[in-house]
Formats: C-alpha cells, sequence, structure tokens
C-alpha cells in the first residue's frame, strides 16, 4: 500500500514537471529562434540585395523537431478561425508587420484544424521549418499545428 501511494505521488509530481517545463520551453523557443544573424545577398529575381537569415546550430538542431510555443495569432484574413495565420511572439500592436520586432518573431502556422482568433496569448505545438531561400516566406514555419492551450 505504501508503494502504491509512493508510486502514485511520484506519478504526479513528474506530470507536473512535465507540464512546467513545457511552459517554460514554450516561452523559451522565441529567445533560441531569435538567435540569427543576417547577410546582405544579392536575389536575381528582384534584382537586389536582401537580407537572408543564417541560423545558429541551436536553431538548425531544432529543423524538423515538434515544438511548443507560446504567442499572439496575427490573421491574415478577418478575425474568426483560421487554419493559416502568422504567429508572433508579441502582440499585434508589437509584431514584426506593425511594431518594430525583427522577422525571427514570426512564423507561419499550418495548423491541423481551425484555430479561433483571440487577442489573448495562445500555447501552439507543430514541426519547425527554416527558410532562408524564399524571401516571399517568412524565416520560420510550423507545420501540423496543434493547439495546446486558449480559445477552442
Amino acid at each position: 500500500m505504501k508503494r502504491l501511494l509512493v508510486l502514485t505521488v511520484f506519478t504526479l509530481f513528474c506530470t507536473a514537471m512535465a507540464g512546467e517545463l513545457q511552459a517554460q520551453q514554450s516561452e523559451n523557443i522565441w529567445k533560441t529562434l531569435g538567435k540569427i544573424t543576417f547577410k546582405k545577398q544579392y536575389d536575381e529575381l528582384l534584382g537586389f540585395k536582401v537580407d537572408v537569415p543564417v541560423f545558429s546550430q541551436e536553431i538548425i538542431a531544432m529543423e524538423g523537431k515538434i515544438v511548443t510555443v507560446k504567442g499572439y495569432i496575427i490573421p491574415v484574413e478577418g478575425y474568426k478561425s483560421h487554419k493559416e495565420f502568422v504567429f508572433s511572439a508579441y502582440p499585434y500592436n508589437m509584431c514584426f508587420f506593425c511594431g518594430g520586432a525583427g522577422p525571427e518573431t514570426v512564423m507561419e502556422v499550418y495548423a491541423k484544424e481551425a484555430i479561433k482568433y483571440t487577442a489573448e496569448p495562445v500555447t501552439i505545438k507543430g514541426k519547425l521549418e527554416l527558410n532562408s531561400t524564399d524571401v516571399n516566406r517568412l524565416i520560420y514555419t510550423l507545420n501540423d499545428v496543434v493547439l495546446v492551450t486558449g480559445v477552442k
């Protein structure tokens, strides 16, 4: 009986710690994604030099991995439910498009199911992809996204 009680308490502790670790990782991922530099490179199609991201080894190691990210939905078409949207480390008024943040603070999102718009932060999870070649796309993409916490 004692052993069962100890095992139950240990399991609950481990579950709580895993949840806390996931919350910390989802908030710290933006710091990791910010570890990039840029180099100027001539783009034949555009006819001028563009900033091309140079990803740190830490970011490269995350490519193709499932990551959990906390941030804000930036809708591309009205304020409704979307399967495709931009996700930002900052609220709408401070994001890359409206404020002074950099391109490393936003990502394209492709969700499995529509996620309802909210101005409050939400946590999502998906597969991270990096982009350093297509200037018409964001440098980060999250695919097969599911909502972890937020409005359903």
